[in-house]
């Protein structure tokens, strides 16, 4: 088991929000114009909407924050941009909005099942964020090649005309670790060995030789240490965490210190996972990984009775930001979720599966069975 003390979460518990930057964008004017700016991944600059004029925004110095388990209350809060919420009924997710902005749907699921409600402003404020990099053009094209790459679905939705897409910095908590695990197994070698067996040919039985594969068990044992660095876990509500996992990791080596002005324009999920939370999970993996690679290091073909004690220590925490683009279209009037990776373009989601094209893959491959029955009788 690990020997890592349970961490208590951090009170109050938030509820989890989604800021709409581009509501509230009244900090970042175009210097050329007054109007407000927005982030533009193409240009990775601030842009103005209304004259095209461009701004970098300043990269701070220093390396990125992260703090030990035990320093959650010293972490600053909020994200620093006044927010109105409506909460999804359907998927639970939270949605902050800025100025005079409303909202009919779920940013999320597309439901229209939206209630106005007081916005949280005690959640742990981000320490750093992969910029969004993906820019809507390429988000469109990314999409309409994964409708083409899809099989056995219906071909109307290589036409589909109408989607929504949204940009959005996902919450996440990153956990590094030290982790020493001593273990023992029943080490397992194959070695064969040739017996008679009885076998019946044309309804005589006769004893022919034939070899069998044994096991010799021997007791092994070891110790091994690693590291961990930068384990992402999920905190989101509003995204499938499945379609999120499938996505692929993140470079966090791109990871830059928290500044509003990358939020202009996009929306930023607050986490619904806790530390504390996020922790448990995080430790859970670290343990799973941990006996994967204390059962590779058992010598022989297989194993048996693998236990292992692990130690984590020196575990260092962080909440980031990582993008994403979710797209929501209707089909036959039910909602279906794509997620785009803001840092790769990879594109995944959900899509519904065409019956007709189905049955018809399923009588084709009866047919080829049936026609190769036939050919090895003849």
């Amino acid at each position: 088991m690990a020997q890592v003390p349970p961490l208590e979460s951090d009170a109050p518990e938030p509820e989890p929000e989604t800021l709409d930057a581009a509501a509230a964008p009244s900090g970042f004017p175009c210097a050329n114009c007054g109007a407000p700016t927005t982030w533009d991944p193409d240009h990775d600059a601030l842009a103005c909407q209304h004259c095209g004029a461009t701004r970098e925004v300043p990269r701070a110095q220093g390396s990125i924050l992260e703090r030990p388990l035990e320093d959650a209350g010293a972490a600053a809060r909020g994200l620093g941009l006044a927010t109105r919420s409506t909460a999804c009924r359907t998927c639970g997710a939270v949605v902050a909005l800025g100025g005079e902005a409303t909202a009919t749907q779920c940013v999320f699921c597309g439901s229209s099942s939206v209630l106005a409600q007081e916005s949280n402003r005690n959640a742990l404020r981000p320490e750093s964020l992969i910029p969004l990099d993906v820019g809507r053009d390429a988000v469109e094209q990314g999409f309409r090649r994964w409708l083409r790459g899809l099989w056995f679905r219906p071909g109307a939705l290589k036409r589909l005309k109408r989607f929504d897409a949204v940009g959005l910095y996902v919450p996440y908590w990153t956990f590094d670790a030290a982790v020493h695990s001593d273990w023992s197994a029943d080490a397992g070698h194959y070695y064969w060995v040739t017996t008679m067996v009885p076998v019946v040919h044309r309804g005589r039985v006769s004893m022919r030789p034939q070899r069998v594969r044994k096991i010799r068990w021997t007791p092994a044992w070891g110790k091994r240490d690693d590291t961990y660095d930068d384990l992402l876990v999920n905190a989101s509500r509003g995204v499938p965490a499945d379609l999120a996992a499938r996505l692929g990791g993140f470079d966090t080596r791109a990871l830059v210190p928290y500044r509003p002005e990358y939020l202009a324009g996009w929306r930023a999920e607050e986490y619904r996972l806790d530390l504390a939370q996020a922790w448990e999970a995080g430790r859970a993996r670290i343990v799973e990984m941990q006996e994967a690679r204390c059962a590779g290091d058992v010598p022989g073909d297989t194993h048996r009775n693998l236990r292992a004690d692990h130690d984590i220590s020196g575990v260092r925490w962080k909440h980031v930001l990582l993008p994403m683009w979710s797209l929501t279209y209707q089909f036959q009037g039910k909602p279906y979720t794509v997620l785009v990776h803001g840092q790769t373009g990879r594109v995944h989601g959900r899509a519904p599966w065409s019956v007709v094209k189905i049955l018809a893959a399923l009588l084709l491959a009866a047919l080829v069975v049936g026609a190769f029955v036939v050919a090895t009788q003849l």
